[in-house]
């Protein structure tokens, strides 16, 4: 089955740039990289630039409203994403604990939804 990890975390919590702590995170995050290819499980992933660079969308009445920035006021924002393909829910809460950010913010994991059958 495959999960996505949703990443979150306050912006002012992350550690700064060029700091033992930022380099210690990054490492995190590569030591997590090698294991989840090294186990085969690691579809995709990315780093997702800040929530001040994006646009939402709505559609209503037949006409596109867009607005700058997420659509919901929060205080940990989407700041990346895995998707990993596990057997079971434990073992991807047990991935989900390995990313850095669990550490001060919050990895929701969510299954993905499969509407093509064939594709297991």
């Amino acid at each position: 089955m495959q999960y996505m990890l949703l990443i979150y975390s306050a912006p002012d919590s992350l550690p700064v740039f060029g700091t033992p702590e930022f380099q210690a995170m990054m490492e995190g995050f590569s030591a997590f990289n090698e294991k989840a290819r090294a186990d085969g499980i690691l579809r995709a992933g990315e780093a997702l630039k800040g929530s001040d660079s994006a646009t939402s969308l709505r559609l209503r009445g037949g006409k596109v409203e867009t607005m700058d920035g997420p659509f919901a006021e929060t205080r940990e924002h989407l700041g990346g994403y895995y998707v990993i393909e596990v057997p079971d829910l434990d073992a991807a809460l047990r991935y989900a604990a390995l990313v850095p950010v669990a550490a001060w913010g919050t990895i929701e994991v969510r299954p993905l939804m499969n509407y093509n059958p064939a594709n297991g």
